[in-house]
């Protein structure tokens, strides 16, 4: 016999509605970007000047590749980015892009072997779970990212360098928030126009890593 969360599937009924009647989206997809993501990212850069030329960049949770694709824009041909997700990502140039589980040791090995081969400037990651509509399930899983991407941040970041990363709000966000301000001097916490105002998620900009 067949069970089926019926909470879970009105919840992802109305996310989908709402997506795909997004203004954002709508423009995404004329313009002919990977995804309404690239909006978001371009906004926190305009407020918060992340990328300069020549830069090295991670991007976790990089497909589509939106914010590789943006980054790629502002760092010129000198600079490189070392991308990763679960799901594939067509190419983009000037990327390399590793397909994998970040949680997975081999995985997480593998992008810090690919890392130590360039400067990083900029860790960014717009990893998050798939949701399933109960914040008691969603967030903890959106924090144990936030902590990998944290991690890599501490591994891989220059001095002076910047984290950026998507977490949503919830139990436990002050508490990460304060591992944050502990590694960072100056942390700002954003909600781009293009974020759906409905979703708990923000963007963390940290800078200048002590």
């Amino acid at each position: 016999m067949y069970f089926y969360d019926k909470k879970k599937i009105i919840n992802s009924n109305r996310w989908l509605k709402r997506h795909f009647c997004d203004k954002y989206v709508k423009l995404a997809y004329k313009k002919g970007f990977r995804s309404r993501a690239k909006f978001k990212l371009a906004e926190l850069n305009n407020s918060d000047k992340i990328f300069k030329i020549g830069m090295n960049v991670i991007d976790l949770g990089s497909s589509p590749g939106s914010w590789s694709e943006y980054a790629v824009s502002k760092i010129g041909k000198k600079g490189k980015i070392v991308a990763c997700d679960i799901l594939p990502m067509l190419p983009v140039k000037n990327v390399l892009f590793i397909q994998g589980d970040i949680r997975e040791k081999i995985i997480f090995d593998k992008l810090l072997h690919c890392a130590k081969l360039i400067p990083i400037n900029v860790v960014m990651s717009d990893m998050a779970p798939n949701m399933s509509g109960y914040s008691c399930i969603d967030i903890p899983k959106s924090i144990f990212l936030c902590n990998l991407a944290l991690k890599v941040s501490r591994i891989t970041l220059v001095q002076g360098g910047t984290l950026l990363l998507k977490l949503f709000q919830g139990e436990g966000f002050d508490t990460f928030l304060k591992k944050i301000y502990d590694l960072f001097s100056l942390v700002k916490i954003r909600k781009p126009y293009s974020s759906l105002t409905s979703s708990r998620e923000v963007f963390i900009v940290a800078a200048k890593k002590k």
